[in-house]
């Protein structure tokens, strides 16, 4: 019986997302705290799933043969979806307070909700078949919440990310029918699918359509030159860009990025071959490209988007190196990255919901006013440039020595190009928090800077707590190190 259980952090914030319009609430606080509630416990079932995890498989649906929707809990699984359970709740209080003057927010949380389930659809996917189909579900429900503003820019943001995520999920599809035909199941094992024999003589042609699926999954991890999309669709409100850049759309991309390198197509296959330079070289590409162009973006949530394409591929990079501490790196990456990087979105998006203010350069002296939200965004940003001991210097350090011990040309470039990563994120941050707190004194008189203020506890909280544990993940990194080991080594 319990494994059923497994359908209900999926199914559940679908089904109640869904209904959300359908209901009466007397006040939108009703329509909140149902939100939260369901929020809440789809966590508590996600996270009571995690450790009784069922002993088999679960057969949701048999279209025909090997194409099958099968749910399955493994250690990669866990990662993940420990990621966004712990996030989602506090997300959505943010949000509350973020929409409560915005219309149509009574959609914008029934999409919010759903596509809490559809990313733990991801997660818990227990072959290539069930991850292919809910991550073509997760472009779906997101897509009316980058178009929540139905302005010019917001109907032209979602057209670009429908016709990325398209493509890219064709791409995918590709890399899916090779593993149909050719591999010995569909489901996912450690190691791969593929069996030396009966693939002798199509080696090179499998790791051609390996590259290509990286490149359709990694659309939604915004690999160079696949990115154009998430720049973009900063025009959304702050929790959507906080969703899609930290927790749900992007680490989808990532972690399906590492499920096919090794669980799917397998290391053995891959290490050693054009098919992991290529996405060594477009990682490498995609980290300097992103750090530079956020150098030089003046507006502060694109700025970030530009930094979320370049640590994205941190993860890639990781992935890419094919050896257990480089997945163990990646891994560990995806988990920093989740928690620092939503709370300087949600910083930047307090500044633009109290003053309305989006330019950098407009943004002087705003740390005299809103004291409490620069200075989470100065610890953050100190974790994310990957000061010690916070949680960004632990997920670089395992990236870099996994680099050095690969011991060859291409991975200890991929080194060099995260220390320089390293200097130009202290630049793009610490420029903006410059302004912030020390203004000049044409900056200090301007009127903007009476109006805006801290925002309430809705906002603060969450903010709070993602800066919490950016520290606490630093400091405390041991024990989520020894279970990374684990799972990158096959044992979870």
């Amino acid at each position: 019986m319990s494994k059923y259980i497994i359908l209900l952090p999926i199914a559940f914030p679908v089904i109640m997302g869904a209904l959300l319009p359908l209901l009466h609430f007397r006040n939108r606080r009703a329509r909140n705290i149902y939100v939260e509630i369901v929020t809440i416990l789809t966590s508590a079932f996600a996270v009571w799933m995690m450790f009784h995890r069922p002993s088999e498989d679960f057969l949701v649906l048999n279209l025909a043969g090997e194409l099958a929707v099968m749910l399955h809990i493994d250690g990669l699984g866990i990662v993940f979806s420990a990621v966004v359970a712990v996030l989602w709740p506090f997300a959505t209080l943010y949000a509350f307070e973020y929409m409560e003057h915005e219309e149509r927010d009574t959609a914008f949380f029934s999409f919010y909700t759903a596509t809490f389930g559809v990313t733990l659809g991801i997660a818990f996917a227990g072959n290539l078949m069930t991850m292919y189909m809910f991550y073509e579900m997760l472009t779906l429900v997101t897509m009316p919440l980058v178009m929540h503003g139905m302005d010019k820019k917001a109907v032209q943001a979602g057209q670009r990310y429908m016709l990325f995520s398209i493509g890219g999920a064709a791409f995918a599809f590709i890399g899916f029918i090779f593993v149909y035909k050719l591999g010995t199941t569909m489901d996912f094992a450690y190691g791969g699918v593929f069996d030396a024999n009966s693939i002798a003589g199509k080696e090179n042609l499998l790791r051609g359509v390996y590259v290509l699926a990286v490149l359709g999954f990694g659309v939604k991890a915004a690999i160079f030159p696949f990115h154009a999309w998430l720049p973009r669709v900063a025009v959304a409100p702050t929790p959507v860009t906080a969703l899609l850049h930290a927790v749900a759309v992007v680490k989808a991309g990532a972690f399906a990025i590492i499920r096919i390198t090794y669980y799917s197509y397998g290391t053995n296959l891959l290490a050693g071959t054009y098919a992991q330079d290529i996405i060594l070289i477009l990682a490498m590409v995609t980290i300097l490209y992103g750090s530079v162009r956020a150098v030089k973006e003046p507006h502060l949530k694109r700025r970030l988007a530009y930094s979320t394409i370049s640590n994205l591929s941190y993860i890639v990079f990781g992935a890419a190196l094919m050896t257990p501490v480089g997945m163990a790196g990646g891994m560990t990456h995806l988990i920093m990255h989740a928690f620092i990087k939503i709370s300087l979105f949600c910083c930047v998006g307090a500044i633009l919901h109290r003053s309305g203010l989006e330019y950098i350069n407009s943004m002087e002296g705003i740390g005299k006013r809103m004291p409490f939200v620069v200075t989470c965004f100065f610890i953050s940003s100190l974790a994310l440039i990957g000061v010690p001991p916070l949680s960004g210097f632990v997920s670089k350090w395992n990236l870099g020595t996994a680099a050095v011990s690969a011991s060859k040309n291409l991975p200890l470039a991929g080194m060099f190009t995260l220390i320089i990563s390293a200097f130009l994120t202290a630049a793009y941050l610490f420029s903006f928090l410059l302004r912030a707190v020390f203004p000049t004194k044409d900056a200090e008189e301007k009127e903007t800077f009476f109006q805006a203020s801290d925002p309430g506890w809705r906002m603060r909280l969450p903010i709070l707590f993602f800066t919490i544990m950016a520290v606490i993940f630093g400091v405390f990194a041991k024990p989520v190190a020894e279970f990374l080991t684990k799972v990158s080594n096959g044992l979870i």
